[in-house]
């Protein structure tokens, strides 16, 4: 069963194509799994090997290329007819002698595309250096031109539906934060603390069920809140610990990201202090986000809030964010921060997510929203505070935020 109607898949391979013609191309060769499942429904974990997706211009169908066990769920996970599901042999496949490369472009000759001038994702995790150079050599009479983020700018809004799914990834994300917090006390261990995150991820509400998020929860504890991107270990938590949880929600594969940090025990003041400058320049970012602003003014708007405490942010702000697959849940398009001049629409959807990392400690809250016909969404609806934490679970195993 498709997750869209096949109209929608259609409205989207045409302002796609739209996009195509503006930039001179007429063959788009897709490789990021993202993308893919965008333009086509294709969902599956095959995209550890080389397989695209070929917009042709002047076709009213994409063509799907990948290995030749992948192809049935090909035929039965995309709205295209079966004659434009491809296979190539397993002897492709991390192979010395061949590359599959080799066999796309014989595809392309085979089908009068060998001569035109072909777009790739050059600026994506999944498409190769090695898979370049075979598709130029293989394709001689060809043009390559550069199609990075194409299909990444035509997701930048979203459907009613579309919408609809990262509300669904809101609600987990909720869940999923309230059993990492409640793992969270002396005598745990940070992967307990994980591994009641994913449980609640993946198990979802009475009503749906989650997917994988395209990045693990990230667990940084102690003087490791200085750094976002940490993971987690199978240390004990210990009290007078800070614990910053970032995760995200993902329903259909459209993701909701939260970020809270706790503090287990007494918390120190700095850490309060800094947890009401953050949510304070938070509510003055959100309070201007409407259509016709753009993003710069939302960093200006984080700037004039915090510069009077002395805080001052090196990096981005937030990004654009929905659909994708490992190894980020960001769209890799507009950024919140000084220079992006992309001007705000509705049901666009930004991870804003202003964290202070500090020589020895940090803090991190974040906020997923939507921009409406005349502001903003928020998708999820949690204390913006620092979170204090019992440094003992209850007795009667209930949730441990004591204040």
């Amino acid at each position: 069963m498709l997750d869209f109607d096949i109209v929608e898949y259609q409205h989207r391979l045409e302002r796609t194509k739209k996009s195509m013609n503006e930039k001179g191309i007429e063959v788009l060769l897709i490789t990021d799994p993202a993308n893919m499942n965008y333009l086509s429904g294709y969902d599956a974990w095959s995209f550890y090997v080389h397989q695209m997706l070929i917009v042709i211009i002047d076709e009213p169908q994409p063509v799907w290329i990948g290995r030749y066990m992948d192809a049935p769920g090909a035929k039965a996970k995309t709205w295209m007819y079966d004659e434009n599901i491809m296979a190539y042999p397993d002897y492709y496949v991390q192979s010395e002698d061949h590359h599959p490369m080799e066999f796309i472009a014989e595809i392309l000759e085979q089908i009068g595309q060998g001569n035109r001038v072909i777009g790739v994702e050059k600026e994506q995790y999944y498409f190769t250096a090695k898979a370049y150079e075979v598709l130029k050599e293989k394709l001689p009479n060809a043009t390559f031109k550069d199609g990075s983020c194409l299909v990444n700018w035509v997701r930048i809004i979203k459907s009613p539906q579309e919408i609809d799914y990262i509300r669904k990834a809101a609600q987990i994300a909720e869940r999923a934060m309230n059993a990492g917090l409640k793992s969270i006390h002396t005598g745990s261990r940070e992967c307990d603390a994980a591994a009641s995150i994913f449980f609640e991820l993946i198990r979802g509400t009475e009503e749906y069920g989650g997917d994988y998020p395209s990045i693990v929860p990230m667990l940084p504890t102690g003087e490791n809140t200085s750094t976002p991107h940490l993971t987690w270990s199978d240390q004990y938590f210990k009290e007078d610990n800070s614990v910053i949880i970032e995760l995200a929600g993902c329903f259909k594969r459209y993701h909701c990201p939260l970020a809270r940090t706790a503090h287990i025990g007494q918390s120190p003041e700095k850490l309060e202090r800094l947890a009401q400058i953050v949510a304070e320049g938070i509510e003055d970012v959100m309070s201007i986000v409407k259509p016709g602003v753009v993003l710069e003014e939302l960093e200006e708007a984080w700037r004039k809030s915090t510069r009077r405490y002395g805080i001052d942010k090196e990096s981005r702000l937030g990004y654009s964010m929905g659909l994708n697959y490992p190894p980020d849940w960001g769209e890799h398009t507009a950024s919140i921060r000084k220079g992006d001049q992309t001007v705000l629409e509705p049901n666009m959807t930004f991870h804003f997510i202003p964290g202070i990392w500090l020589d020895h400690y940090g803090l991190e809250m974040s906020e997923s929203f939507r921009v409406t016909e005349t502001g903003v969404e928020m998708f999820t609806d949690y204390p913006r505070e620092l979170l204090i934490q019992s440094p003992f679970q209850l007795p009667d195993g209930s949730d441990g935020i004591i204040s």
